[in-house]
């Protein structure tokens, strides 16, 4: 099986599902009334920023790693990561007792950097640019010999991925929509195969700063649209759709909205507000997207899938004045 073209399935999910329970947690649903009542609907909020690393990420990359053979796996793993994925791989490897690299850009924030380097992978830099990242990557594993786990384009990573909205339509069975933010497409696709495959009539929204609205305007177009520059406080969500995420977008996802720079940022602070949970730019993007336009939610029960809590607090000042 090519994880690069194979389409995952709700099997491949349940099957994911198993491989990572020893090493993933199961993550909370929150509510919160206050923002029920600001948003005109029912939220159930499924807090992946308090999945190990702080983000979905290790659920994909733990089901990658483990899926590995024993002989792959000797070979060490390879990625390219803004961070929460790197993290997710370094950790699930350093679980596998194998080697990983990781490619990261110059961008990266420091503590995701850091978090990288606790988990011991080696840490391969480059310029911000898909194209960069790709040339590095391939560098690396002509180098190495190891296996790539590519953040979002990979059957592997998706499934995994996928395992989140298991969780969350087990917990709140009944949910009409599910909405997830969109970089590359891995947790959008993992979101929508989960949820049709139990539900199939819930309908499943992405949302995408404007400032990196390359998904959105790639599904509007009817083809992929690659080599945009992203300019936004959402580090996680400047990677472009591959084409598996693509090709599932396309067949599931109703629509992709778009927030602003000062919404995202109204809406992580009302969710370190109400919920008291922390999450970064990135997870708050659906939550500021469903306060934006509160006539396509009114009256429904929605799943938001809060992607991540790594935050530079250390950067909080500057990203506060940035969004006005």
């Amino acid at each position: 099986m090519d994880p690069t073209t194979h389409l995952p399935t709700l099997d491949d999910i349940h099957a994911a599902a198993a491989r990572i329970a020893p090493h993933a947690q199961v993550t909370p649903v929150l509510r919160s009334r206050s923002l029920d009542a600001l948003a005109g609907c029912e939220l159930h909020f499924k807090c992946e920023n308090l999945q190990r690393i702080g983000a979905f990420k290790f659920r994909g990359a733990a089901n990658a790693v483990f899926s590995l053979s024993d002989e792959e796996a000797a070979r060490g793993v390879v990625t390219q990561s803004s961070g929460n994925h790197g993290a997710a791989v370094a950790l699930a490897c350093r679980l596998r007792g194998i080697p990983a690299t990781v490619v990261v850009p110059h961008s990266a924030p420091r503590i995701k950097l850091a978090a990288i380097r606790a988990f011991g992978a080696r840490i391969v830099p480059c310029e911000v640019n898909q194209a960069a990242r790709d040339a590095a990557t391939a560098q690396v594993l002509a180098e190495t010999g190891g296996s790539l786990i590519h953040p979002f384009n990979d059957a592997r990573v998706i499934a995994g991925q996928g395992t989140a909205t298991l969780e969350l339509l087990h917990h709140s069975p009944g949910l009409d929509t599910v909405i997830a933010p969109v970089s590359g497409g891995g947790l959008l696709s993992g979101t929508a195969l989960a949820a049709h495959g139990i539900e199939p009539g819930i309908r499943v929204l992405g949302a995408e700063p404007e400032g990196a609205r390359d998904a959105h305007d790639s599904l509007a177009a009817g083809e992929r649209i690659t080599g945009r520059v992203a300019d936004t406080v959402c580090d996680g969500l400047r990677a472009e759709l591959g084409p598996l995420t693509f090709r599932i977008l396309r067949e599931h996802v109703e629509d992709i909205l778009l927030a602003d720079e000062a919404g995202i940022v109204a809406a992580m602070r009302l969710v370190w507000d109400r919920l008291k949970v922390v999450i970064e730019p990135s997870a708050a993007v659906p939550l500021a997207t469903i306060l934006k336009y509160p006539e396509r939610f009114r009256g429904r029960r929605v799943g938001v899938i809060l992607s991540g809590g790594n935050v530079d607090l250390d950067a909080l000042p500057a990203l506060f004045a940035r969004a006005g």
